[in-house]
C-alpha cells in the first residue's frame, strides 16, 4: 500500500473515530441537565469499568490477527481470522452469561443495586462490542475503510438517536399522552436509557457485520490460537495499563472518597468537568491518526533529515496544543454552560486535566524512539510506571482532597511518563527538540493565562476583549518567533 493510500485510509478511519467521539461528547450537556449528579456519577463509574473490561475481552487479538494474517508461517489468512473470531465469540459469550447471572451482585457493588438491568444491558453491549471488534479488524485488513467508517458512524447515530428519543422526546409524550408509550417507557428508569441505547446500537451493528462474520470458511487451529495468545498477551498488559491510567480514578473514587454518602455526586461533578477538557483529547486523537503513518514514512525515506521532521512535528504540536489550552481557559465562562450549572463546582479541574492530556500528547510524540528502534517494551514500562504513580497518588490524597487529587494524579502521571520517555529516548534515539524554545512557548502560554486570571473583572464585556487580545498576542509572538527562526536556519542563498 502506497503512502498516498495510507494517508487516505488513515483520514477515513481517523475521521470516523474523531467525529464519533465528538458526537458522543455532545450528549454530555443533555445528561448533566437531565440527571442529578449522583446519577451521572453512576454513568461515569460504569463506563470507566467498561473501558477496562473491553480491553480485557479483546485481549490484543486485533493486533494478533494483523500479525499472523501476514506471517510467512501461516499461508491462510482466513484460518487466522476465523480462529481469532471463534476465540472472541466463546470468551464474549461466557462473559455475557456470567455477567447477566451476576448482575444483581454487580449492581450492588456499583451502587445501583435497585437497577440490575443497568448492568446486564452494559454486559451485553460490551460482550457484543468485543466480538465485533474482529469483523472491524477484518475490514481494515481488506482495506475497506469506507464500510468501516460507515458502520462505526451508524452505530453512533443509532446510539445518539435513541438517547434523544428516550431522554428528551419520551418525557414530553408521557406528559401529554402516556398511553402511547406506556408499553415500553418508564419515567423512573432514568439513566438506564443511556445503557439501553448503547445495547441496542451494539446489537444492530452485530447484525450488520454478519457478512464479515461469514466471509471466510471456518477453520479453527488450536496451535495457531496458542501462538496468537502468546504474541498478544504483552499487548493486553500494555492496553490494560494504558486504559486504567485514564479511568482508574473514576473506578476508585467511590471507594476512596472522603464522604461515601456524597461520593457518586462528586464523581458525577468530576466526570462532567473532565468532559469539558476533552477538547484537548480530541486534538491529540486527530494528531495520533496522522502521526504514526508520518513517522514511519519519514523513517523509510532516503536522503532526508528525519530528525528535523520529528522536531518540527513536536514544535507544532506544542504550539497548537497550548493555543487550544488558552482558548478553552479564556472562554471557560461560556464553555462551562456545556454542562449544567449544578456541576460548576468542579470547573477547577479543567486546566489540570487539560495540561495532563497535553503532557500525554507530548509523550505520544516522544514514543517514536522506541517504535522506530523496536524497543516497544519501553512503552509497557512507561504505562505501568504511570499507572503506579496514578494509583499511589489516588490512594494517598483522594481520601483527603477528593476529586481534585484525581486530576493532579493524572497530571503528575502523564508528566512523569513524558519526562521519563524524553530522558531514556536521548540514549537510544537522540533528537534535538529545541527544549529552550518549547519551554519558552509553554512559559509564555502560562504567563498569558496568569495575566488573564489577574485581569479578570467579572464583566464579560471587558474580560473577553482582553482575552481575545491575549490570544492574539500568543499567536503573533509565535508567528514572529518562527519567522525569525526560519530566516536563521535558511541558507544565505535562499534568503
Amino acid at each position: 500500500m502506497g503512502i498516498k493510500s495510507l494517508f487516505k485510509d488513515t483520514a477515513i478511519y481517523g475521521m470516523s473515530s474523531i467525529v464519533g467521539r465528538f458526537l458522543n461528547w455532545c450528549l454530555v450537556p443533555m445528561y448533566t441537565y437531565c440527571f442529578a449528579e449522583a446519577q451521572y456519577g453512576v454513568v461515569t463509574n460504569m463506563y470507566a469499568y467498561v473501558a477496562v473490561v473491553l480491553i480485557i475481552l479483546t485481549y490484543g487479538m486485533e493486533t494478533g490477527f494483523f500479525r499472523f494474517a501476514n506471517h510467512e508461517r501461516w499461508s491462510d489468512p482466513g484460518q487466522v481470522y476465523t480462529t481469532a473470531l471463534s476465540s472472541l465469540g466463546v470468551s464474549s459469550m461466557l462473559f455475557i452469561i456470567a455477567g447477566c447471572l451476576l448482575s444483581p451482585e454487580i449492581a450492588r457493588w456499583l451502587d445501583c443495586g435497585d437497577h440490575p438491568a443497568y448492568v446486564w444491558m452494559m454486559v451485553i453491549a460490551v460482550g457484543v462490542d468485543a466480538y465485533t471488534s474482529m469483523p472491524f479488524a477484518y475490514l481494515r485488513y481488506k482495506s475497506r475503510p469506507v464500510r468501516f467508517a460507515t458502520l462505526k458512524l451508524l452505530n453512533i447515530a443509532i446510539n445518539i438517536g435513541l438517547n434523544l428519543f428516550f431522554i428528551l422526546l419520551c418525557p414530553v409524550i408521557w406528559r401529554t399522552s402516556p398511553e402511547w408509550i406506556a408499553w415500553f417507557y418508564r419515567p423512573d428508569f432514568g439513566i438506564g436509557y443511556i445503557f439501553l441505547a448503547n445495547m441496542i446500537s451494539s446489537l444492530v451493528v452485530l447484525m450488520l457485520v454478519i457478512p464479515e462474520i461469514l466471509a471466510e470458511t471456518y477453520s479453527f487451529s488450536g496451535k495457531l490460537l496458542r501462538e496468537m495468545l502468546r504474541y498478544s498477551y504483552p499487548l493486553l498488559i500494555l492496553g490494560i495499563a494504558g486504559v486504567m491510567n485514564q479511568t482508574i480514578d473514576k473506578i476508585l473514587y467511590p471507594i476512596l472518597a472522603p464522604d461515601k454518602a456524597t461520593a457518586m455526586d462528586e464523581l458525577g461533578v468530576y466526570g462532567a468537568n473532565y468532559k469539558v477538557a476533552i477538547v484537548m483529547v480530541m486534538f491529540i486523537q486527530a494528531f495520533r491518526f496522522a502521526y504514526e503513518p508520518f513517522i514511519f514514512a519519514q523513517n523509510k525515506a532516503k536522503g532526508v533529515d528525519k530528525t528535523a521532521s520529528y522536531r518540527e512535528a513536536m514544535k507544532w504540536f506544542v504550539i497548537f496544543g497550548l493555543f487550544i489550552f488558552l482558548g478553552v481557559m479564556y472562554f471557560l465562562p461560556v464553555i462551562r454552560y456545556f454542562i449544567s450549572p449544578k456541576y460548576f463546582s468542579g470547573l477547577r479541574v479543567v486546566p489540570i486535566v487539560m495540561l495532563g492530556e497535553f503532557f500525554f500528547g507530548i509523550f505520544f510524540n516522544l514514543s517514536l524512539w522506541y517504535k522506530l528502534t523496536d524497543r516497544t517494551i519501553w512503552g509497557t514500562w512507561f504505562s505501568l510506571t504511570g499507572l503506579g504513580v496514578t494509583l499511589a497518588l489516588n490512594f494517598a490524597f483522594v481520601p483527603v482532597y477528593g476529586y481534585m487529587a484525581c486530576a493532579w494524579a493524572a497530571f503528575c502521571s502523564y508528566g512523569f511518563m513524558m519526562a521519563a520517555s524524553y530522558v531514556i529516548g536521548r540514549k537510544y534515539y537522540p533528537i534535538n527538540y529545541g527544549l529552550r524554545r518549547l519551554a519558552l512557548y509553554f512559559a509564555g502560554a502560562m504567563a498569558l493565562w496568569g495575566i488573564s486570571v489577574i485581569a479578570t473583572t467579572g464583566n464579560n464585556f471587558i474580560d473577553f476583549p482582553v482575552r481575545v487580545a491575549l490570544l492574539c498576542v500568543y499567536a503573533a509572538a509565535t508567528y514572529l518567533l518562527e519567522i525569525r527562526n526560519r530566516r536563521k536556519t535558511l541558507p544565505a542563498s535562499t534568503r
